[in-house]
């Protein structure tokens, strides 16, 4: 056998396939101390250890066996692997909407590169319509990459950067919708980023990621992809909204304002909710349900970008036996704005408040958000958040924290007039704060069990 079939294999898991006479994408039955399995070799990452074999099973997931625990390998046939997608079936339609796919990184549009473990973006158009042909009976879908980059490396930067690629879009390119293919982790610090920036949009911006990467079964990647461009094209939400899976399963996917929304778990489907609020609305089976009309829809005209940022703020979490030289350490590091995540009502520890003090003192604005992330912050109730309102500690109302901290850097890039600064701060710019939560905001159709949602319909 010749190097190619063992690739990626090295040192014992080489040793293994060589005993038993099997090869990469042989298709194999294998006995271990654990128990029998079947399925295909698959190559080894690059990095990987030489103490395991990687085989998919034909669920389609893959797992890795001991080669310490294998009694026994048998190769029932071979099943090569295809490197390169298929060419596509259908054909992409221009007189449809068109629709720019743009590629910021995460998994959305990608494929699984079985020889280097990469994840590769799969934004040709061929390539595109290759893994989601649904696509062109919507829309006339156009991908370009901006960037590759784990979300968590995302800068105030990079939002520029898509900002101003998105104007282009709408403004040069008559663009009748916009989709950001984005990572998960920090899509809820773009979409917020977005909301303040791009103004007077004229169109759909919505942004959309994958939980679970494409080549497996349980994928999120088609089904949100599907609706985003289903939103970004037949929608009349003129605003930046994420279009994410609705329940674990493939029902549906939520509409969620820009500057309302979270990621609530690391890997559920339905990780994205609406807090303090009720979601837009949703999109199944191709047809959009809006649950409320108070968003800007869709008109004609163009977007204005707005890119003034003060990068240099601190977004603080309270926890007990935080000391004073915290926030010390951003004073003295010449930082413009602090928004701090505080207990309850917006609180933080009495031996803070030296600390607080001197920063407001500095012209350095402090912005109060909650950490419980529903309900608003209620300064005037107990004594310790009178004393911080003295200060001058601006009350978040009931923003997010991360949206307080998006929206102080861009509030601070065009004034740092403490009055105008706490003017624009608890003036409702983009939807991030809202005049009260609905009383079932904190359940309706937010990654609910199907059953559960309908008997509370039913209510």
């Amino acid at each position: 056998m010749n190097e190619d079939v063992y690739e990626g294999y090295r040192g014992k898991a080489r040793k293994i396939l060589e005993k038993f006479g099997v090869k990469v994408w042989s298709v194999v039955e294998v006995i271990t101390k654990t128990g029998s399995f079947r399925g295909i070799i698959l190559p080894r990452y690059q990095l990987a250890d030489d103490r395991h074999i990687t085989i998919k099973l034909p669920t389609g997931y893959n797992t890795g066996l001991n080669v310490d625990d294998i009694i026994e390998m048998k190769e029932i046939g071979y099943e090569p692997g295809q490197y390169k997608l298929p060419s596509p079936s259908v054909k992409p339609d221009e007189r449809k909407p068109r629709i720019p796919l743009l590629g910021c990184g995460g998994t959305i549009a990608s494929r699984l590169d079985y020889r280097s473990g990469a994840v590769i973006p799969a934004l040709t158009p061929e390539e595109l319509y290759s893994m989601v042909p649904e696509l062109a009976d919507i829309a006339f879908v156009y991908p370009r990459l901006l960037f590759e980059l784990f979300s968590e490396n995302m800068t105030p930067e990079h939002w520029i950067k898509i900002a101003k690629e998105v104007e282009k879009e709408i403004n040069e390119n008559n663009s009748q919708g916009v989709v950001l293919g984005h990572g998960t982790d920090t899509m809820s610090f773009t979409a917020a980023a977005l909301s303040f920036m791009l103004r007077n949009l004229p169109v759909p911006v919505v942004l959309v990621g994958s939980q679970r990467s494409s080549d497996r079964p349980s994928s999120d990647a088609a089904v949100n992809l599907i609706n985003a461009v289903t939103l970004a094209s037949k929608g009349d939400v003129a605003e930046v909204t994420v279009c994410m899976h609705g329940t674990t399963s493939d029902n549906y996917s939520l509409i969620h304002r820009g500057t309302r929304v979270r990621k609530m778990h690391s890997s559920r489907r339905d990780a994205f909710r609406t807090i303090g609020d009720i979601p837009l609305g949703k999109v199944e089976n191709g047809k959009i349900t809006m649950f409320r009309n108070d968003y800007r829809k869709r008109t004609e005209g163009s977007v204005s970008v707005d890119v003034k940022l003060e990068d240099h703020v601190a977004l603080i979490y309270f926890y007990p036996g935080m000391r004073p030289d915290v926030i010390h350490h951003f004073v003295d590091a010449g930082y413009k704005g602090i928004v701090i995540a505080g207990t309850g009502l917006g609180h933080v520890a009495t031996y803070l408040f030296d600390a607080v003090k001197r920063a407001i003192d500095e012209n350095i604005p402090v912005v109060m958000t909650t950490q419980c992330l529903w309900g608003f912050v209620g300064m005037n109730v107990y004594e310790t958040g009178r004393d911080l309102l003295n200060f001058g500690v601006i009350p978040g109302m009931n923003m997010l924290p991360e949206v307080a901290y998006v929206k102080l850097m861009w509030v601070l890039g065009h004034t740092q007039n403490m009055d105008e600064v706490k003017k624009l701060m608890q003036t409702n710019i983009a939807g991030e704060i809202t005049e009260r939560e609905p009383y079932n905001g904190y359940i309706v159709l937010q990654g609910g069990i199907l059953e559960i949602d309908k008997i509370i319909k039913e209510l």
